[in-house]
Order: C-alpha cells, then structure tokens, then sequence
C-alpha cells in the first residue's frame, strides 16, 4: 500500500510539504500526493538509528544473513505492482525493471552468504607470547561497523541503487542501520520498497531503528542528513556537483565522515589498430547497441571513443553513424534529466571543435532523448576540459589521434572512470600492452573487447574508480567488496575472554575462519 507516509522506524508520519511523481514518458502528474521529510523528520529516524545500532551491529551473522533474505523475499512478493509503478515513476520498459528487481534480491542473497561465511570480519589473532624480550601482549583484531548511514536513492535504477540496493545491502550486512533519502522521481517505487524492508525487520524481531525512508524533494533534506552527528557514513550515487556538496558538508562536520559517492565517468572506449581494421563495422554497431542502451542512462555508457584516424575509423564511424540514424528516441527517467542531456547535446553541437556526426530518429512523446554522435581530434579534445564533461544519456565523442603515441597522450589526460575498455587483436598486444598500466591507473574496471553497460553483482567487481568516477578510489559500490566501506578494524589488547566479541573469543563461538598467529585456521 502505497500513502505518501514518511517511514521512520516502526512508525508512520504524514509531513506537511506534499510533492507528487511525474510519468516521464506522459508528463503528467501521478495523483498520489507524498510526504516532504524534514528536520524533525531527520532527527527522530538518526534518534532511532543511533538506538539500533549496539544490537544490530552485535548481531550473530547467520541473524543477519536471515534478515537480508528476508528483505528480498519481500521484494519479490510484492509483485506486479511494484513493477508496473516503477514503470510508471521511471518511464523503463517492464523487462528492464524485471530484470533489477532480480538484481535486487540476488546482491541481499549474495551479501548474506557472505555474511555467513565471515570472512568479512578478518577475525585475527597474535597470541601473547610472555617469554620474548620484550614480551608481546595477546592482540585480536576485527571489523566492527560503522555506525547509522545515509543512503541516497538513484534516479537511474530505482531498484538496484535506491531504497534497497546496493549502498543500502552492503550497510546491512555490515552491521550499519540506514537511513534512506528517498529519490523523488520514484517515490511510490521507493515506498513499496521500503514498506518490505520494514517488514523484514519486524519479522526478524530487531530494533524498528534498523531502517527509516525519508521521501522529499528539498537539497536541504539531504544536507541535514548527512550533518546529523549520529549518521557516520553516507552513500551517494547521482551528479557530481551533488556528491561533492554532500562531501563539502560531511567534511565540515565537527566529526567528519566518509561520503561514498559515485559521481562521473565517461567511460573511454580505445579501438586499436588491428581490431579496428578487423572488425570496424561489428564495432560501431556494438558500440551504439551500448550507448543507447536504456537511454543512456547508465554510470557505464561509452561516453568516449579513442582511435588512429583512418580509412578504419572512418568504416567504424559510417558503420556507428547508421546505427544512431536507426536508433529509436528512449524516454528518460525525468524531465530535469531530458532537459540537461538536450543542453549537453546543443553544447557539444555548438563546439567549434566538434562535428556532429549522426543524430538519432525524433518521436513525438515527451522526454524522450535522441541518441548523439560527435567526433573532434586528439589536440582539440586536450585542448578544452569542457569536451571531457559527462553528457548524461546516449551522446558520445570519437576522438580522432593522429598515431598511438597520441592515444597514449589521451589515456593519461583523462580523468579518473568507472571504466576503460580496449578493443584489441592479438596483433594489437604490444599497444595494449602499454596502455593497460595508464588505464589502471585511471579506471576502477579495465575490460578487453566487451562494452561496459552492464554490472555483475559478484565478489570481483570494482564499480568505482579514481576521482570524479567516485569520492574515494578505494571503493566499489557493487559486489561483496562495498561492504568493506562500511566497516573499521578495531584491535584488543590483553582483554579477558569473556570481554571479546564472540569472533575473537577462544571458543569460536561462531565457528569462523581466523588468521591465527599468521596462519590461516578454517571455520570450526
């Protein structure tokens, strides 16, 4: 059931401000009118947050790992409405939405296995050893959580990055209660959502301060968020200037704190030599088939295409051209967000320095983005940052290098990514060869002959990289390493037994796998 309730633990508050959702795909206003949170709003669910944490934090894993699978059963057992409102919210095609819903429910089964397993809390031990000189003391070391965070829904996947996605998932399973600022382009979306995650918590019979959902519009919602001093994290996923504000505030805090935002990232694709000459058509169809892929709207869209200048590129340009040409408009997620990709596109068009080089087919509904290509040379790009600028949704730039030392100079002018793709031969291994270090060093995923729309939720992922692409390069918001965030080594030294927590304890009581004077023991 769907009423516009601000959610603040176990209970329920109709704010006074009202705002409603707009279907992107009609404009038109949904009749639902939902609550504006506000200051006290912020205050009584932190309150509530800060009072769950001891016993959340203390939980027995295999509690927790229950309590995760029980928000994505759920999930699930909503149903068709929470598809067809989010399609509604989002304007995203139903198999699309399907699809995140899984995504959803398969990273809080996948956290909680790996909530099972332990290894999360690096339970270590160093013996005391009395009879060295000088003697060395008993120390034990584990991960203890955070503390309450702030999770900041996503416009661009109202399932897998917002009321119960990933930043929400991985502060769970580490033991962190959360505090959601609801995304105000899908708030019935993210009231259903946040409805079952509340159930979850009442079923496990935990602390109603596990979880609160603070739908509103206002930047000063998030502000007071994340100013609060019982929240000691946040996770943001959305534009730069927004996550850089909420890193300004978090560091002005009298007890500053981590943001973890993921920001931009035009996500460079480098065609070599022998691929493009190989395959220069299949390219510029796949690229395209990537670019315009759900509008555009994807932290990993090719924003950026890298290669010699040629009778090759130019095949992969006609053969990319022709594929924008044919591309169907896509509804986008909001109006604000069609209006930003139009005056990116209009910025880029107007660039002395640029060509248009294809435009996608015009439709006749609201909101909807037609997909950009554009190319400019090497020395012009480096020449202006602005070119460097994210465009969010189907636009992108093919540069065009003089030789490969030129497309040596690109990779290492650019700004930190998510992602930096290669399109390689094996005759192209010596110029891959020597790229791949710059990319690394710029990019938090490095992929051969693939294109980066596209995440797996497993235990090697790294969806974040060197700034803008995030606040903190050590990072990955997807996959079992995003917990790590949320977490801090805390050492014991020379404290009895009974004092420890169970996974230092000589017991073992919760049978994991420890390092023990340097020695890896398995779980017992």
């Amino acid at each position: 059931m769907i009423n516009g309730a601000v959610l603040i633990g176990g209970h329920e508050r109709q704010g006074g401000g009202k705002f409603f959702a707009v279907d992107p795909a009609t404009g038109k206003q949904a009749p639902t009118a939902f609550s504006e949170a506000g200051a006290d709003e912020v205050a009584a669910a932190c309150e509530l947050a800060a009072a769950a944490f001891p016993s959340f934090s203390a939980l027995e894993p295999g509690a927790r790992a229950a309590f995760l699978e029980a928000i994505a059963d759920n999930i699930a057992a909503i149903g068709d409405e929470l598809i067809v409102t989010a399609m509604s919210e989002s304007g995203l095609p139903r198999g699309r939405l399907e699809g995140e819903r899984g995504r959803t429910t398969g990273q809080l089964r996948l956290f909680a296995g790996v909530v099972r397993q332990g290894e999360w809390l690096d339970a270590t031990i160093d013996p005391a050893m009395p009879e060295r000189t000088p003697p060395r003391s008993d120390l034990r070391r584990m991960n203890l959580a955070l503390g309450p965070v702030a999770v900041f829904g996503a416009s661009n996947f109202p399932l897998a990055f917002s009321t119960a996605g990933g930043d929400t998932a991985s502060a769970l399973a580490a033991g962190c209660p959360v505090v959601v600022k609801g995304h105000p382009a899908h708030p019935g979306t993210g009231e259903l959502v946040a409805r079952a995650v509340r159930a979850a918590v009442a079923s496990c019979g935990l602390h109603e301060g596990v979880f609160s959902y603070l739908p509103g519009t206002a930047n000063a919602l998030g502000a007071a968020l994340v100013a609060d001093p019982r929240i000691k994290a946040a996770a943001f996923t959305g534009s730069r200037t927004g996550g850089l504000a909420l890193v300004g505030i978090a560091a002005a805090r009298p007890e500053p704190i981590p943001v973890y935002a993921e920001m931009s990232s035009i996500n460079p694709a480098f065609l070599l030599p022998a691929a493009l000459a190989a395959r220069a058509e299949s390219l510029g169809k796949a690229f395209v088939q990537s670019l315009t892929l759900g509008a555009g709207q994807f932290c990993t869209n090719p924003g950026l295409v890298v290669a010699v200048a040629g009778p090759d590129l130019d095949r992969f340009a006609t053969a990319a051209a022709q594929a924008i040409a044919d591309s169907p408009p896509a509804v986008m997620l909001t109006p604000g967000i069609h209006a930003s990709f139009e005056q990116g596109v209009e910025a880029l068009a107007a660039h002395p320095a640029v060509a248009k080089v294809a435009g996608g087919l015009v439709g006749e509904g609201v909101n909807q983005a037609c997909g950009a290509l554009f190319q400019t040379e090497a020395a012009a790009f480096l020449a202006d940052p602005a070119l460097s600028h994210e465009v969010f949704g189907s636009s992108s730039i093919v540069v065009r290098c003089r030789d490969l030392a030129e497309m040596t100079r690109m990779a290492e002018a650019l700004e930190g990514q998510l992602t930096a793709t290669l399109q390689m031969d094996p005759e192209d291994a010596g110029a891959a060869s020597d790229l791949l270090p710059i990319l690394q060093r710029k990019a938090g995923r490095v992929l051969a002959n693939g294109w980066p729309t596209g995440v797996e939720v497993t235990h090697a992922m790294v969806h974040g990289g060197p700034y803008p692409a995030t606040s903190d390069t050590r990072t990955t918001s997807v996959g079992s390493l995003a917990i790590m965030r949320f977490l801090r080594p805390v050492c014991y030294q020379d404290i009895p037994d009974a004092m420890l927590p169970p996974a230092l304890q000589a017991a073992n009581p919760w049978r994991l796998a420890r390092r023990v004077d340097g020695q890896m023991e398995p779980a017992r």
